[in-house]
């Protein structure tokens, strides 16, 4: 039996006379597949290379950005207010942005290039507030009880831009040194806490200090940091930064934010919705489910912080306790579907 072959016309030595030669097709399709796998390698290559280089790109983007906002910070003092707030604001949208640059490189970023952008995100802010602490005067805020078997010794009462603190009747017991730009609540207990998005206006939030409070947060914070609670429900609207959880315990957690810290949780559900990615350090018994809390303005505010309604990670969470490789961490798991809340009550300050 004749092999098959294909016929392909060659050149001789004389450069004169064509001849034809029979060439098998086994060696033509190992021809081709060989330059269809170079070809391959070269695409693939020049893929890594891309990725590779906007990679160092954004190392080298961030870490000089990061440096500029570290500088502007030790420069910033108390000798001059109104300059150290107009410093204070101009850091805080540089750390957004950079923190908005990270959400828009994850898709060529290690992990391990992701966690430490993360943590120097996070020591940027812990230097943003402390320097805040610092260098911006403080004003004392105290809600009285008008219940006349609250206190015998009702607490002063200062001038502050807070109006929920003039306002707020008979429930809430607040002692706490707040910065100008920071607005939340501090040391109640059993209380309903509501702040408006007025009231907010992307301005920092604490609350701290709070045992078995209903808090609602209708607005855009920059941030917000939650310490010390236990036994609380805590429903805030779009956080258009971060938001840091320490020392919770017992409770319900539900925001939309860019990105979430937490910290020594314990026994805490969070209805999340994340742009980027959540991370727990040194928690136990969280467990997660997507946000689902509504009130009016919410999806401007949506806007307000820059955040993709239609973007939620809220299931990629990592563990910084938990390295190994291909087995869930024990330390968090999601909320079945049959368990998670889609109605939450409407809350009212007492009067």
């Amino acid at each position: 039996m004749a092999a098959l072959g294909v016929e392909v016309n060659v050149r001789s030595d004389d450069g004169e006379t064509n001849t034809a030669v029979k060439v098998p097709e086994r060696v033509l399709l190992r021809d081709q597949a060989r330059l269809e796998e170079a070809e391959r390698r070269r695409n693939v290559k020049e893929s890594q290379t891309v990725t590779e280089e906007n990679s160092d790109f954004f190392t080298s983007t961030f870490n000089a950005e990061k440096t500029a906002v570290e500088e502007m910070l030790s420069s910033c003092n108390d000798n001059d207010p109104d300059k150290a707030a107009k410093t204070l604001e101009e850091a805080t949208l540089q750390i957004q942005q950079l923190l908005k640059s990270l959400n828009d490189s994850m898709m060529f970023l290690t992990q391990y290039e992701i966690r430490q952008a993360q943590a120097s995100l996070q020591n940027l802010q812990s230097s943003l507030a402390e320097k805040r602490d610092e260098v911006l005067p403080k004003k004392k805020f105290a809600f009285r009880s008008r219940n006349t078997g609250a206190s015998k010794q009702p607490a002063p009462i200062q001038q502050t831009t807070d109006k929920s603190a003039s306002d707020a009747a008979g429930t809430v017991v607040v002692d706490a040194a707040v910065s100008v730009d920071q607005c939340g609540f501090s040391n109640a207990d059993n209380q309903a806490l509501i702040k408006q998005a007025e009231e907010i206006q992307q301005r920092d939030v604490l609350l701290s200090h709070l045992t078995n409070c209903k808090v609602r947060l209708y607005g855009c914070p920059s941030t917000v940091h939650i310490k010390n609670v236990r036994g609380c429900e805590i429903l805030c609207g779009p956080v258009s930064s971060s938001v840091f959880v320490d020392q919770c315990t017992d409770s319900t957690l539900v925001f939309p934010c860019q990105q979430l810290r937490t910290h020594n949780t314990t026994a805490t559900q969070i209805y999340l919705h994340v742009t980027s990615r959540a991370i727990i350090e040194d928690c136990h018994g969280v467990r997660f489910a997507p946000f689902t809390w509504t009130y009016p303005g919410i999806h401007d505010h949506f806007k307000v912080a820059g955040l993709d309604p239609n973007r939620n990670n809220w299931t990629e969470v990592d563990d910084f306790n938990w390295l190994a490789a291909g087995t869930p961490s024990p330390n968090w798991t999601v909320i079945p579907e049959t368990e998670r809340i889609c109605s939450w009550d409407i809350v009212k300050q007492a009067s």
